[in-house]
């Protein structure tokens, strides 16, 4: 098989673990139109991307790409919210949540790339017309799966009892959205320092992990989780897959090994770079050991 069945395949498998867990995660769940919510909801994530896909692929541009899966998270919730038509407490905070991260995030890596001009993961994806649209519906996966333990929530048919599950949860998100948030605010800082051109940062939270936004997300996306716990009943359990993708494609896809390549073969031979990786925990947080280094990496 050539490369464009394996990115049709590709497209499909996405779209067929979406629906199985649509499927799991709709168990309990509230219905409209006699489909349950939660698979007008996915169903929305691929439909918003592949609007996005037939834009990059007629105006060859990927500028949208990100703020397209802002929009995709945003109208997900809301229509989640919408159409089960349940505006309690637990609702509107996960809402809040979800909101809160894509708008920051969102705006964070349009204006990161309006500011660069392109991206670079896509220099040879936009030459692909099947490639780009394999990459625009595994955007709509990722929505879906991550937003797997929000949904059960927000879609399950009668108010759960939320108890104090959402005080924890809570802190949680907290946390993990200041840190991705804080880790940005550094990077985008030292970036804009004329005199750290060519450098890796290695200051501030970057001193603690070499990717603490990463580590940010992944928090955050626990939080959620807890959150949500209290809705899950039966199959809605399969929900907590959400965070654990969340790692799994940060740690082992599209997140640290692609950085961690990038930043080996950049400064590989620097005994700095080198002291600094063998010092400084890849995702996990922890005081430094030392003081210097110097200075990173692409939306770590």
């Amino acid at each position: 098989m050539g490369q464009k069945g394996n990115h049709i395949v590709g497209s499909a498998v996405a779209v067929l673990l979406a629906a199985s867990l649509a499927w799991a995660i709709s168990d309990g769940g509230a219905t409209a139109g006699g489909v349950a919510v939660v698979f007008w909801c996915v169903g929305l994530a691929f439909v918003v991307n592949w609007v996005g896909f037939l834009h990059s692929v007629i105006a060859r541009t990927e500028r949208f790409y990100d703020l397209t899966g802002t929009l995709t998270y945003l109208l997900v919730v809301a229509t989640a919210l919408v159409l089960t038509g349940r505006y309690d407490p637990l609702s509107w905070l996960l809402v809040a949540l979800v909101a809160l991260w894509t708008l920051r995030l969102g705006t964070f890596l349009f204006r990161r790339i309006s500011a660069a001009g392109s991206d670079s993961r896509f220099e040879k994806i936009l030459t692909r017309p099947t490639q780009l649209f394999m990459t625009w519906t595994l955007q709509g996966l990722w929505v879906s799966a991550t937003l797997a333990a929000a949904l059960v929530a927000l879609t399950v048919a009668e108010e759960p009892d939320a108890g104090w599950w959402w005080l924890p949860g809570g802190a949680i998100w907290l946390l993990g959205f200041t840190l991705e948030a804080v880790a940005d605010a550094q990077k985008s800082a030292f970036r804009a320092d004329p005199s750290n051109d060519g450098m890796y940062i290695s200051t501030g939270l970057w001193a603690w992990s070499r990717h603490p936004n990463y580590f940010g997300e992944i928090t955050l996306w626990v939080g959620v989780a807890v959150v949500s716990f209290p809705a899950m009943v039966g199959w809605g359990y399969v929900g907590l897959v959400s965070p654990v993708f969340v790692f799994a494609l940060i740690r082992y896809v599209s997140g640290v090994p692609m950085l961690e390549a990038k930043a080996e073969k950049r400064w590989g031979d620097d005994p700095r770079w080198r002291a600094y990786r063998s010092g400084t925990p890849l995702l996990v947080p922890r005081p430094p050991r030392r003081s210097g280094g110097d200075q990173v990496q692409e939306r770590q």
